[in-house]
C-alpha cells in the first residue's frame, strides 16, 4: 500500500501542477477532474485507492488559500508566488497533509514523502527546503511549538 500511496502523491502532485500552470496561463478549459481522471487513467492498474489521490488534490484545491497563507510565515525570504512551482505544490501537498490527514499518514512519513517528491522532481536544494519549511511547520501548527530556527527537523 505505501508504494501505491507514494505513486498517488506523484499522480496528485502531477495534477495539482498541471491545474495550476494552466490556470495560471489563463487556460479557461482547466478542469481539475478531467486533469486528475487522465492522469490516473494513465495509472490505473497500479494505483487501487483512486479515492486516497482524488482526496489529496480536492482537499489541496479547497485548502490552498489557508495552507498558502500558514506557508508563508515559514519561508519569508520566498514570497508563495517566487516558490518554485513545483516546491509550491509539494509544500501544499504535505502541509495539507500534516494538517487534515494526520489520522491517515504519520507525520514523519508526511514529510519524508514530499522529500523524496522534491528529490525526484525539484531541483538540487528543494528537498532540504521542503524539509525544512514541513519540519517547522509540523512543529509549529502540529505541536503547536514556538518557532526555533535553530532546531534540526
Amino acid at each position: 500500500m505505501a508504494s501505491n500511496r507514494h505513486l498517488g502523491r506523484i499522480v496528485a502532485l502531477q495534477s495539482l501542477y498541471e491545474y495550476e500552470f494552466r490556470i495560471g496561463s489563463e487556460d479557461t478549459s482547466a478542469d481539475i477532474d478531467e486533469i486528475l481522471g487522465r492522469n490516473l487513467e494513465r495509472y490505473e492498474s497500479a494505483i487501487e485507492d483512486k479515492s486516497f489521490v482524488s482526496d489529496l488534490v480536492k482537499g489541496v484545491i479547497a485548502e490552498q488559500p489557508d495552507l498558502d497563507e500558514k506557508i508563508q510565515p515559514i519561508a519569508p525570504d520566498w514570497p508563495i508566488e517566487q516558490i518554485a512551482r513545483i516546491d509550491r505544490t509539494i509544500l501544499r501537498i504535505g502541509l495539507y497533509e500534516l494538517l487534515h490527514r494526520a489520522d491517515i499518514v504519520p507525520p514523519k512519513v508526511v514529510i519524508n514523502e514530499a522529500v523524496e517528491l522534491a528529490k525526484a522532481f525539484g531541483s538540487d536544494n528543494s528537498s532540504k527546503f521542503i524539509n525544512g519549511v514541513l519540519g517547522t511547520a509540523y512543529r509549529t501548527l502540529v505541536e503547536g511549538k514556538p518557532d526555533d530556527a535553530k532546531s534540526k527537523v
